[in-house]
């Protein structure tokens, strides 16, 4: 029976392992951010009014992340960054009170760098016609 020399084994996994360490290691240099919620457009808030109805508002900024049965009259945007696995989040929330249906007030935070960032990113990976080939696709299954 030939003997293994023991150097042999560590001479094969020694690349194994260096390899290892640089791919695990990738994580270290970039942490990839991480939104959840409502991100608002900054256009689309600027465009809020007073005396606006909640329809208008909704098509503007879209469905609230917290309606609270109890408060009808007021809506809770909130939104989340993280960055890496283990960061603590940062929330921000903005909210808007209405009376007799119509926007009263609002006040809050939210993250308008980021949302211009994501909506960039999102032209670049997807297209600029992203919305025309969706319609495109509807009418191609509904035989028009």
């Amino acid at each position: 029976m030939p003997l293994i020399h023991p150097v042999l084994p560590m001479r094969k996994l020694l690349p194994l392992v260096l390899a290892t360490l640089l791919v695990s290691g990738c994580g270290v240099i970039y942490r990839q951010p991480i939104f959840q919620g409502n991100l608002l457009e900054k256009t689309a808030v600027d465009q809020l009014q007073a005396g606006m109805d909640q329809r208008q508002v909704m098509m503007l900024l879209g469905t609230p992340s917290i309606r609270d049965p109890f408060h009808q009259n007021r809506w809770d945007y909130v939104a989340s960054q993280r960055i890496g696995r283990t960061g603590a989040p940062v929330v921000k929330t903005m909210t808007l009170w209405f009376e007799n249906g119509q926007l009263a007030r609002w006040e809050g935070e939210y993250f308008p760098e980021q949302d211009k960032m994501l909506a960039d990113n999102a032209i670049r990976f997807f297209g600029p016609n992203l919305a025309k080939d969706k319609d495109k696709d509807k009418r191609r299954r509904r035989g028009g």
